[in-house]
């Protein structure tokens, strides 16, 4: 049997940054850090050429914001190659229909990864997981990462850390602030598109659970990760189900 977190550890994620992402936004979520002492994942782009992610001009104040925070506490996670999801492919997670990763060769993938950390050391950054763009991935993914010496994912839907095709996943189940009774939960916001609102949502949230989060250094360390349960499966299955019927519902309203 899976053991849950009791109560609830929490985690938290912040996707597609690079330098071109929205200056105001990621700088009241780089407050909320610091005001909390949080030690957050940053998954960080590392060659962005998806027009979608340019919100301001290029930042070259951008790489060093994220080695200071590297310095705090934070963990670098590789977030794709270019984030262009060009590439109409079925996912692990298929909560999309396009990739950057799933599809390709093992061979371009490889490059894919093997280029995009090298960008990352370039800045003296260290990446210790992956994020998939869409969560978009396949098994040739999981055999380039082992390969490539990055054997961490964020992603997944159970609620505990576990073992699959040689890789950790790290869960990742939450796109907006809410409590949950047991179970490691990472929640993951997107400067780009976090309002106002959703801003002062995050800080409310931290400052009420603050002593329940947590970071992937003491994830690693602390959860032995292997194989879920056949509960934790079906839960996760539920979990996406669900999901998934709320990404049919929105396509069909657009």
């Amino acid at each position: 049997m899976d053991s849950l977190p009791d109560p609830a550890q929490y985690l938290l994620r912040i996707d597609d940054l690079c330098p071109t992402v929205h200056p105001e936004r990621w700088s009241r979520i780089r407050e909320v850090i610091r005001e909390f002492g949080l030690r957050p994942i940053l998954a960080v782009v590392p060659d962005n050429q998806d027009e979608s992610l340019a919100k301001s001009r290029y930042d070259a104040r951008f790489w060093e914001e994220v080695r200071i925070l590297q310095r705090e506490g934070a963990t670098i996670a590789m977030h794709g190659y270019r984030h262009v999801c060009s590439l109409r492919s079925r996912s692990l997670i298929p909560l999309h229909r396009h990739s950057e990763f799933a599809g390709r060769s093992l061979k371009t993938q490889r490059e894919f990864i093997r280029s995009g950390l090298a960008v990352l050391r370039n800045e003296a950054l260290e990446p210790r997981l992956f994020v998939a763009p869409r969560h978009s991935f396949d098994r040739m993914t999981l055999r380039a990462l082992c390969q490539e010496g990055l054997p961490y994912l964020s992603d997944g839907l159970a609620r505990v850390p576990f073992k699959r095709d040689g890789v950790t996943w790290i869960p990742q189940q939450l796109w907006s602030p809410a409590s949950r009774a047991k179970g490691l939960w990472t929640l993951c916001i997107h400067p780009n598109s976090a309002g106002p609102r959703r801003l002062a949502e995050l800080r409310g949230f931290v400052e009420k659970y603050r002593d329940q989060f947590t970071s992937f250094n003491d994830v690693i360390a602390n959860f032995s990760a292997g194989k879920l349960s056949l509960g934790e499966r079906m839960n996760a299955r539920i979990a996406l189900w669900r999901i998934m019927r709320r990404v049919r519902r929105n396509r069909t309203a657009g």
